[in-house]
């Protein structure tokens, strides 16, 4: 009979860790929160320091009363929900639950991997309660807002209307930008562009029109411009100088949650939603041929560009062997995270580089191979050389006008390769 208890949220996360665990341990799912304020009712005591009354979810009282008998069995029980905020209030509230507290520790790992699992399992710690106050104060500041204001809509603007600590700024935001368009007067502006070629070539490139006489040029309307194109009838254009710099495009930082958001929606076309959803799957483990189920990334939500040594160690180790040492930098790239970052976890990145896209396609969904792909790449381009171009400007006389023209040339590629 197993003698430890673990409890994570999901089921999926629950079938990952029961490989890497063994038959000393029940691995359990809460599904999710198990408590939470009423949905009849405020929950909030405003004259009483904003002091919040918890109930067991609907539908979760099978859950709990399962729990429980598994934790009254269980010599150790180990709280193991996601590593942020939302995941220490849920083991906050299933400590409570379970009222086991001289058995109860919490562990965290950023991410699902055997090594991971069980270093936190040597070292597991309390309930750490300033998170917990945190999701506490958003939640209830959730709730007032909500409970509060919505009915205020619905009376002075529209029945179904609802306000929210976040959507609500987002609607204001949303709207002063209107505002700002509405108040935009367009003004109307000319380019010329020359389509030119030297005398013993085919190719052909372009020019702009950048001044006349030493001075920009800005035209104004048609007029301006057919003018210009009436002056320059006939005109000899002559190379007046070139000039060759030498430019380095640095590589991009690992994914964090909001740039990975946004690369999947140009990239891939994801919304925020499926983008999260998707890596969520990926973060608590699929079936792999040979291998079972296991985590594929770190934990998806993290405001850090931080990536751990030993990662470091293998993404440099998998540049220097499977792409070429030429691409691999003398020192590794170390990235700094926004000011105001929590810093709690690190950056986005696959488990194991090793375990490249296409070696684990046939596991996957369409869907999540795209999603794996863009965070393998983008994690293993951060580690790279930088790419080295050419940057290339020629000013053309015609008559007393200058036109320019650029162009480039990679000289290395880098982590464009």
């Amino acid at each position: 009979m197993a003698q430890n208890l673990v409890i994570v949220e999901s089921p999926a996360k629950a079938k990952t860790l029961e490989k890497f665990l063994g038959p000393d341990f029940f691995v359990k799912a809460s599904t999710g929160h198990i408590r939470d304020l009423p949905v009849g009712a405020l929950g909030v005591d405003l004259e009483k320091n904003f002091s919040p009354t918890y109930i067991i979810l609907k539908g979760k009282e099978k859950i709990v009363k399962e729990l429980k008998g598994y934790a009254a069995k269980a010599k150790r029980i180990f709280l193991a929900p996601d590593p942020d905020r939302e995941g220490e209030a849920i083991a906050w509230h299933l400590a409570y639950i379970l009222q086991e507290n001289e058995k109860v520790r919490r562990i965290e790992f950023n991410e699902i991997t055997k090594s991971a699992v069980l270093r936190a399992v040597e070292n597991p710690r309390d309930i750490d309660m300033k998170r917990v106050e945190a999701q506490q104060a958003r939640r209830i500041l959730d709730r007032i807002v909500g409970y509060k204001i919505s009915p205020l809509l619905w009376k002075k603007v529209r029945k179904g209307l609802s306000a929210g600590r976040v959507q609500s700024v987002a609607v204001r935001l949303i709207c002063e930008r209107e505002m700002l368009v509405q108040r935009f007067v367009p003004k109307e502006y000319w380019k010329i562009t020359a389509n030119l070629t030297k005398q013993d070539r085919k190719i052909i490139f372009t020019a702009q029109l950048l001044s006349k006489e030493g001075q920009n040029i800005e035209i104004k309307n048609k007029t301006e411009a057919e003018e210009i194109l009436e002056n320059l009838k006939d005109a000899d254009f002559v190379v007046k100088e070139v000039k060759t710099r030498e430019q380095k495009r640095n590589s991009p930082p690992p994914f964090i949650t909001s740039t990975l958001q946004q690369d999947a929606a140009r990239k891939l076309g994801f919304q925020a939603k499926k983008t999260m959803s998707i890596a969520q799957k990926l973060y608590e483990g699929v079936e792999i041929s040979g291998e079972g189920y296991i985590g594929l990334i770190t934990y998806m939500r993290t405001d850090s560009v931080r990536v751990s040594d030993e990662a470091i160690k293998e993404v440099r180790k998998y540049i220097n062997e499977k792409i070429s040492p030429q691409y691999l930098p003398k020192v590794p790239h170390v990235y700094k995270s926004k000011k105001g970052a929590q810093d709690a976890h690190e950056a986005i990145r696959p488990t194991s580089v090793f375990r490249t896209p296409e070696l684990v396609k046939k596991d996957l969904t369409p869907d999540q191979y795209k999603l794996y792909e863009l965070i393998w790449k983008r994690f293993v381009a951060s580690q790279m050389k930088s790419a080295v171009l050419d940057i290339t400007t020629a000013d053309i006389n015609a008559k007393n006008y200058v036109f320019r023209a650029n162009g480039n040339f990679m000289k290395f590629d880098g982590f464009l390769k």
